[in-house]
């Protein structure tokens, strides 16, 4: 959108593109708890945290500068790259963390700083919600796509109100976007859970290579 629609206001490009995201979000996030449990309790403080977090930073969005934003994700995304290939072990056994009050907070802060992430900019944030949680609190990749897509859902929801009623979205825009997302995340989730987590961290190292 940026590349195609330069004429596109930020706030408004943001909208219509959490319009897409969260349809296709949404559908995977169904896909994949009817498969895959998740560790619900340390998820609850990581939404409750998400939703606020995402709110702030869609309010936040008039203060962003492209040209310091872009570079900084670009940096993470690299070091999530880096981190990921040379650490072949890392996400293919699930070893959650004990659910005590520091997994809380933990799960919370995740939830706040990649929500605002989120409501302000946006990239990345999927691959960002994964490498956390898979570093952080020792899940697999599998179980960490599945929790990330439920959180990013949280997100999205909470930027999209506020850019909605804001008129921060181009609907006959949105639309066919979010029907092709719901698509392609339909078929990116059986694609998942049919070939398991080595499957997804392949793809996982692919994404954020491609997003780089």
């Amino acid at each position: 959108l940026f590349i195609l629609r330069p004429d596109m206001a930020l706030p408004t490009l943001l909208g219509t593109n959490k319009c897409s995201s969260i349809m296709g979000t949404a559908a995977a996030t169904w896909t994949y708890l009817r498969k895959v449990s998740v560790h619900w309790r340390l998820l609850f403080p990581a939404i409750g945290a998400a939703f606020p977090g995402s709110r702030f930073g869609a309010q936040a969005t008039s203060l962003l500068n492209p040209a310091v934003a872009r570079p900084l994700m670009l940096g993470l995304l690299v070091l999530m790259a880096l981190y990921t290939i040379f650490k072949p072990d890392l996400g293919t056994v699930r070893g959650i963390s004990p659910a005590g009050w520091r997994a809380y907070a933990t799960m919370a802060l995740i939830g706040l700083i990649i929500g605002f992430y989120d409501g302000f900019f946006g990239p990345g944030t999927g691959s960002f919600f994964v490498f956390l949680l898979v570093r952080v609190l020792g899940y697999d990749f599998l179980n960490a796509s599945a929790s990330a897509k439920l959180l990013n859902v949280a997100t999205n929801v909470a930027a999209l109100i506020l850019f909605s009623m804001k008129g921060h979205v181009w609907w006959h825009f949105a639309v066919p976007l979010a029907i092709a997302n719901v698509l392609g995340s339909v078929l990116g989730t059986h694609m998942a859970l049919k070939h398991g987590t080595g499957f997804v961290r392949y793809i996982f190292i692919t994404v954020v290579s491609v997003l780089i």
